[in-house]
């Protein structure tokens, strides 16, 4: 299935299990859609409109930069391949402008790249670059707008004070986990993996997007790291029924409450 296919099937079911647009007086966190394919980004405007964003969108990398600096987007969806510059290239120029734009709340614009490009050394580059998020295509329009939500909850600070899946708990603030009222004492990395893993709470976590997360982005991408921490975190958390954290055979990771 095409790019294109895959992204319209997406939309129809993200718009079909949505109640709609809700009519709230709230402001509504605006986008800003770059991709120089006519019908990626239509559906793209669409499926967000409909997702309760309020959605402009470009063609290029230099209309997208007018468009930013003439009305600052909370947030860009950014494809790394268009016309005149490349999406590495738009956000370099926009990280470096000597005032950094600001979104409508008053913080900097977050960045989530959106491409067909998998290169692992593309996605480290983007994220050094400033971009906040990275998925590629094709990919599903929930999870598009779950990342959008989590990136600019993050970016702006909003971090909830504490983390519950079952009767395990995280507090990020003093580094406290405990299970079953009990405390588990982790070290910092098995902490950061934890932490990582109870925040998508619910979602399949892949080996790659691990590594990228809790690793260094230089880290040399050994995904047996991963299953090593993953033991050491069993160890440690799931020494008592119910399970929490889940095996998802030839993907990653999944950190999921008892089902009811």
């Amino acid at each position: 299935m095409s790019d294109k296919a895959s992204l319209s099937k997406a939309a129809e079911h993200t718009m079909t299990a949505s109640t709609g647009p809700s009519d709230t007086a709230e402001r509504k966190d605006h986008l800003l859609v770059v991709d120089d394919e006519p019908t990626v980004r239509e559906l793209l405007r669409t499926a967000l409109r409909y997702a309760g964003f309020e959605v402009d969108a470009a063609e290029t990398g230099g209309e997208a930069l007018e468009l930013a600096e003439r009305r600052p987007p909370d947030l860009i969806l950014l494809d790394v391949m268009l016309p005149d510059m490349d999406g590495f290239e738009v956000i370099r120029r926009l990280r470096a402008m000597p005032q950094p734009f600001r979104d409508g709340r008053g913080g900097e614009v977050s960045v989530l790249f959106v491409t067909a490009r998998e290169d692992r050394q593309d996605r480290i580059r983007g994220l050094r670059l400033g971009g906040d998020d990275y998925i590629t295509k094709p990919f599903d329009l929930e999870e598009l707008v779950a990342r959008i939500h989590a990136v600019l909850r993050r970016t702006r600070g909003e971090r909830p004070s504490r983390l519950v899946v079952g009767d395990l708990v995280l507090e990020p603030e003093s580094h406290h986990v405990a299970r079953g009222g009990r405390t588990v004492p982790l070290s910092p990395t098995e902490f950061r993996l934890l932490h990582f893993l109870m925040a998508n709470a619910g979602r399949t976590m892949s080996k790659s997007r691990i590594l990228l997360s809790v690793w260094d982005y230089d880290f040399g991408g050994d995904p047996s790291i991963v299953d090593t921490y993953i033991s050491y975190l069993r160890r440690k958390v799931d020494t008592r029924e119910p399970k929490l954290i889940h095996t998802v055979r030839g993907v990653g990771y999944i950190v999921r409450g008892p089902r009811p």
